[in-house]
């Protein structure tokens, strides 16, 4: 009897889960979830199997999660989502389970991927035997590496880079990043302003909100929609600077990670404006490294355009 097995990618917004079944390429049963209908992923797993008509109940499964994976105990970062591994294993009903980082999947991803899922931003080139960078903003900001290993294959490497310190390149962005920071620590007692911060959903409004002076968010997507229109000069220069800041934060990692494999970009937001981001500041800012500016120039960066890469690296991981 052929067996199945549930794959599934959680972040804070929403969860994606698919069944797979032994033998068969792909998957089958796609849903998605929104985070906030369910109060645990255990509920969330249950309402999902229950509506799909499966031959037999799944033994296994590998899931990501929008998180660090240090242990059993698993608490996603921007959801209230927390659960035990072997907990979740044992009332699923599961022989085996497979938990890592969301980004760690959507790297496994990458050897996968075709032609028609990349697109290319700006020149450059992937250098074989070197390491991949992959990172992308959505409700938070992920980032991994993929490393590649001796005898051919491929080693993820989890990070937690989406909350490294968020650096100004310009006069003008450390105007702007000295007025979050003041306006957080007036807020929190805390003025760490992380690349996360600014370089997810939520951050794109903050970065609206900062310069029109609008005491009330604007929510994230209407920033983009009025960028993207050239209704509103504050919506344009916030998704501009997002994607000057994204070009100078990949333009980090690639230099400490050595990158030469090429920059690969995910998450939701970027497809949704790739017209606009290829037109952005991204790739100046990448390269805008002084002295190792032609080291980052050879660089290949590319937008992943695939809806759900991390399920296409859960497939390998699921077997």
């Amino acid at each position: 009897m052929s067996t199945c097995a549930v794959i599934g990618d959680i972040g804070g917004t929403n969860a994606r889960f698919a069944i797979v079944f032994d033998q068969q390429p792909g998957w089958h049963h796609e849903q998605t979830l929104a985070v906030r209908d369910h109060p645990s992923l255990a509920d969330a797993l249950t309402a999902y199997l229950g509506g799909v008509s499966l031959p037999n109940a799944p033994s296994r499964a590998a899931l990501c999660v929008a998180c660090p994976v240090l242990g059993d105990q698993v608490a996603l970062t921007n959801s209230p989502w927390t659960f035990s591994q072997q907990a979740l294993r044992q009332q699923m009903g599961w022989d085996r389970l497979t938990v890592v980082n969301d980004f760690v999947g959507n790297a496994l991803a990458c050897p996968h991927l075709t032609a028609a899922d990349r697109v290319s931003i700006g020149e450059g080139s992937s250098v074989a035997g070197f390491p991949v960078a992959v990172l992308g903003p959505g409700t938070g900001l992920g980032v991994a590496l993929l490393v590649p290993t001796p005898d051919g294959h491929w080693l993820p490497v989890a990070t937690e880079g989406g909350h490294v310190t968020l650096a100004a390149r310009t006069d003008d962005e450390a105007d702007i990043l000295a007025r979050i920071r003041a306006d957080l620590r007036a807020k929190r007692q805390d003025d760490h302003v992380s690349a996360e911060h600014l370089l997810c959903g939520s951050g794109l409004a903050v970065l609206y909100q900062t310069l029109s002076g609008m005491e009330n968010a604007l929510a994230p997507a209407e920033v983009t929609a009025r960028a993207l229109a050239g209704s509103d000069p504050h919506a344009h220069r916030a998704l501009t600077l997002f994607c000057s800041f994204l070009g100078s934060v990949a333009g980090n990692l690639a230099l400490s990670s050595g990158a030469l494999g090429g920059v690969v970009l995910m998450g939701g937001i970027l497809p949704r404006i790739l017209p606009f981001f290829q037109a952005s500041p991204f790739r100046a800012a990448f390269e805008d490294k002084g002295r190792f500016q032609a080291y980052l120039r050879n660089i290949r960066c590319e937008v992943v355009t695939h809806p759900y890469p991390a399920l296409v690296g859960l497939r390998g991981v699921i077997g």
